[in-house]
């Protein structure tokens, strides 16, 4: 059986620093993963090519997307971002598109899975990613019934976006899927991007695109659970990288506490950049 994992980054030169020092703890902390697939708009191709090698690709969207979808320097941010326009979805920002690379890169290899690592995550314990398989079935990062919890709503929206791309009769599901480190059936996702070009009839990029929102986690979480019925996945709700979603940056103390109140199986934390604690901060606060 083909057991084989890539670890699949989406990025933009925004996070380029933080992007840094993902590189730097994964080629202290990983194993197990056959190459570091780095996904970026053309015009970030060149500052991302010093971190190219034997094992880390970086991958421009051209050779991903659509060529129909555009990617122009946004006015409305003083050109300081940008914004994708085609004639068949909504003008997309950055996360949108970065989470269409994601899906897109499933088409293209012929790894068995993938795990989807953000730029802003940095390992912090030895991770053999080879882990993931149990048996003969892969992790599929699962938490049931969290979208019945309170201040869950942008969670629900998202479950039910992807249970209309999907086809679903049952709007809303009950579970989460969303973290910063998950794992992926390649086989299944593709089957997945089939489902949702059957059901819209029309290529995915231009089905996903029509939504203001999406989920990709969201989306392969329900695709796994309400049609393929976990086939090939073994579900567990610990989540790999403990996240800092929102609050107040912390100083490097602060991310050093927050780091220290993980969990045996959590082997990376994840700090969201908007939240804006500096990198030297956190690389301070890591070696520490």
């Amino acid at each position: 059986m083909n057991r084989s994992i890539a670890i699949v980054t989406a990025s933009w030169r925004g996070d380029l620093e933080r992007f840094a020092l993902l590189c730097d703890t994964m080629d202290r902390f990983v194993t197990g993963h056959t190459r570091h697939l780095v996904l970026v708009a053309s015009h970030d191709v060149a500052l991302f090519k010093r971190f190219a090698g034997p094992g880390r690709v970086i991958i421009d969207e051209a050779d991903l997307l659509p060529g129909w979808l555009r990617r122009i320097a946004d006015p409305l941010s003083r050109l300081r971002r940008d914004v994708w326009l085609s004639t068949r979805t909504w003008p997309m920002r950055g996360w949108h598109v970065q989470q269409l690379r994601r899906l897109a890169i499933c088409r293209m290899i012929d790894e068995a899975a993938i795990l989807h690592t953000d730029s802003d995550v940095a390992f912090v314990a030895h991770y053999d990613v080879a882990s993931e398989w149990r048996h003969n079935a892969l992790r599929l990062y699962r938490v049931p019934d969290a979208l019945v919890r309170p201040g869950m709503e942008e969670q629900r929206h998202w479950s039910a976006l992807s249970a209309k791309a999907l086809g679903l009769a049952a709007e809303t599901g009950r579970h989460d899927y969303i973290n910063t480190l998950v794992p992926w059936s390649v086989p299944a996702a593709r089957r997945m991007l089939d489902r949702v070009e059957q059901v819209s009839a029309t290529h995915f990029v231009a089905a996903l695109g029509r939504e203001r929102t999406m989920s990709e986690c969201m989306l392969y979480g329900r695709f796994v659970e309400d049609i393929e019925q976990m086939a090939g996945h073994s579900p567990s709700d610990e989540a790999l990288c403990r996240v800092y979603w929102d609050g107040p940056a912390l100083d490097a103390a602060g991310i050093a506490r927050f780091a220290a109140l993980r969990q045996p199986h959590q082997v990376a934390i994840g700090l969201q950049s908007f939240v804006g604690m500096p990198v030297a901060d956190i690389r301070q606060a890591l070696a520490a």
